[in-house]
């Protein structure tokens, strides 16, 4: 599913117009996006949890010439599922 199919999935459900759906879901990925750009965090409880990663630098190495070079260190961008969404996504194969 991609963002168009949420945003008509979500006005069909709510009787909300495309449009106004559209413009609440960029400006809430925009915060979420903003937020882990200050350093914070974003806890959806029963859903999961949005934050930066700290990654150290460290030395790697290119796969094709066998040549190192220095990685630097850099925040990326990480979710955390809830347990909410964990058991409802979970299945058991019989």
């Amino acid at each position: 599913m991609n963002k168009e199919e949420i945003i008509s999935k979500v006005s069909n459900d709510t009787g909300y117009s495309l449009g106004m759906v559209g413009n609440v879901i960029e400006s809430f990925l925009g915060n979420i996006t903003e937020e882990m750009m200050d350093g914070g965090r974003v806890q959806l409880y029963g859903f999961g949890t949005f934050e930066g990663k700290h990654m150290k630098a460290r030395v790697g190495r290119n796969p094709r010439t066998n040549e190192q070079l220095e990685i630097p260190e850099r925040v990326v961008p990480s979710f955390k599922p809830g347990n909410r969404l964990k058991k409802s996504v979970t299945r058991v194969k019989c």
